[in-house]
């Protein structure tokens, strides 16, 4: 399911700023982007969304900002480093016979001679602004999954309505297949030429009786009836129910199949295109349930 969630925290002068974003997706995916300096806490922040979201593919930013309330940033000066540095620099110009010597300038240019507060925090200090700006998030992003939800919910069970009308359309039908079957039967039998048979004859009887055997539907519309209830008990689930909704449209797909292959019969022919057509939209709009 769609959606995006922003939330935000100040701490110790710096601002907290987690946005979550995702898209339609069968499993679970989440990518996180932190900065450097919070990456430890990439697992935590995985561990917070997987509890909250069951499917879809989430990505995670992560920002740190400096100067909330109009405070600055402030600069660090690491003075066992430059000491260091210059040490180690001398020591280069001397084995390669370099003339000059070490500046003020290259010093202040050495990685992390001039460290601002940010680069000093750990990530466990920023630890718990991260969690409530993620929970914050959190919340937005389910609310408008939630808004989506919706709207799912209504055109599923629109689906749903039309394959229940297209099924009960087969279950009117289905008795007419033997009947037509015995009436063909004694047609070709006239066609060609020969003696009509009685209607009670016993070798038109059997031929009905197995006919209607190979192509009894009850089963595949008993089964199908069942799972329009489970998606009814689908409705009233508190938990995800989108895998459990991939896998009905799979079995009332399997169900459809069946009944379209055994009943041989024009307006049961035509309602199981209804009921395929019908199912395709459910399945579609299934996958973004989560």
């Amino acid at each position: 399911m769609t959606g995006h969630g922003r939330g935000e925290c100040s701490q110790d002068g710096f601002k907290i700023i987690v946005e979550l974003s995702s898209v339609n997706r069968k499993q679970m995916e989440i990518s996180v982007n932190l900065p450097r300096e919070m990456e430890p806490l990439e697992a935590a922040v995985r561990d917070v969304i997987n509890r909250r979201l069951s499917r879809g593919r989430v990505l995670a930013t992560v920002s740190l900002h400096a100067g909330v309330k109009g405070s600055s940033a402030r600069m660090h000066l690491n003075i066992p480093l430059a000491k260091a540095y210059a040490r180690e620099l001398n020591k280069l110009a001397n084995e390669l016979k370099l003339s000059g010597s070490v500046t003020l300038d290259h010093l202040v240019r050495a990685p992390g001679v001039m460290q601002t507060d940010e680069q000093i925090a750990g990530g466990e200090d920023f630890e718990p602004a991260v969690e409530k700006a993620l929970a914050k998030a959190l919340s937005a992003l389910v609310k408008m999954r939630e808004r989506e939800g919706a709207h799912l919910q209504s055109d599923l069970t629109e689906r749903i309505t039309n394959l229940r009308q297209a099924a009960a359309a087969v279950q009117k039908h289905a008795p007419e297949v033997a009947r037509r079957y015995r009436d063909q039967l004694v047609e070709r039998v006239r066609a060609a030429g020969l003696e009509t048979p009685a209607l009670d004859d016993e070798r038109l009887l059997k031929e009905v009786v197995f006919f209607a055997d190979r192509s009894d539907i009850t089963e595949e519309l008993t089964r199908l009836q069942s799972h329009f209830q489970q998606f009814d008990d689908c409705l009233q689930s508190k938990e995800p129910v989108g895998r459990t909704l991939d896998f009905l449209a799979q079995e009332m797909n399997r169900e459809i199949n069946t009944i379209g292959s055994k009943a041989n019969h024009a307006l049961i022919s035509r309602a199981v295109v209804t009921l395929k057509a019908e199912l395709e939209k459910f399945r579609e709009q299934a996958q973004n349930v989560e």
